[in-house]
């Protein structure tokens, strides 16, 4: 299926790694042209020049902290026009509520909460005046159904999905569309650290834990960030423009609900 999006431009957060990466590819494989931001040079450069060398479409990098404003700054100066946003940041670290202060909290809602928000803020006007526009909020599939460790990710990306629900009502009378890509056990740096944790927990192994944790999904396995970007293409995708507000869940089966 050709997804008539090639020529594009798109800014994706967080790319150089994991599901960001994903996101990255499938979307440069459409003849997207990319924006990449990620802290760490080394990883976004490699990121960077696999992509051109696969897909042969113009990449950029913006090596910065996307959850501050001098970070969200620079991306936009790279890539001031995006017709597709992909919103993704780091989640904040597993563990329990009453450890975590006001600062974490404020951490946890600047990433994963107003980061999203500022640059959809920064860039919906002008897909709105172009006449299309594709936003993808990489959030979690914690938003419904949550894990208990991950408290300050699951209050910020509720918080998110709120406003989102309201916001994407508004734009998609002009092609311009905001939905959000919940992943569940995805094979990635996150998943493994989360694994560490429970496997501390429980008193096993790492490996163990990973193991048991695949096993008990109705898939039977891990999800792969190149299934997650592809999916992320195709809703940014033309035949995609009659979805807006609409939390994609992709887990293996794992939510056990009809809704």
């Amino acid at each position: 299926m050709d997804l008539g999006i090639k020529g594009k431009k798109a800014l994706v957060c967080a790319a150089s790694k994991g599901l960001g990466r994903g996101c990255a590819f499938s979307l440069a494989r459409e003849g997207v042209d990319v924006v990449i931001t990620a802290r760490t040079p080394g990883p976004l450069e490699a990121t960077a020049e696999q992509i051109r060398k696969e897909t042969g479409v113009t990449v950029t990098t913006v090596a910065c902290d996307i959850t501050t404003e001098d970070g969200r700054n620079q991306a936009l100066a790279a890539c001031p026009n995006p017709d597709i946003l992909v919103n993704n940041a780091g989640g904040p670290p597993p563990g329990d509520f009453r450890d975590w202060d006001r600062d974490d909290w404020i951490k946890a809602l600047d990433a994963n909460m107003l980061t999203p928000i500022f640059l959809i803020k920064a860039t919906v006007d002008g897909m709105i005046a172009r006449k299309f526009g594709r936003v993808v909020n990489i959030t979690s599939g914690a938003v419904k159904s949550p894990i208990e460790i991950l408290g300050l990710s699951n209050g910020a990306r509720a918080g998110l999905t709120g406003f989102i629900a309201g916001l994407s009502r508004k734009t998609v009378r002009h092609n311009v569309t905001i939905n959000n890509l919940l992943p569940g056990p995805f094979d990635t740096d996150r998943l493994h650290t989360n694994m560490k944790v429970k496997a501390d927990q429980a008193g096993i192994s790492v490996a163990e834990m990973t193991a048991k944790r695949a096993a008990e999904n109705p898939a039977g396995r891990f999800g792969t960030p190149e299934e997650f970007g592809d999916m992320c293409a195709f809703i940014c995708s033309d035949q995609a423009g009659f979805m807006t507000g609409q939390n994609f869940l992709m887990d293996g089966g794992a939510y056990p609900g009809t809704l």
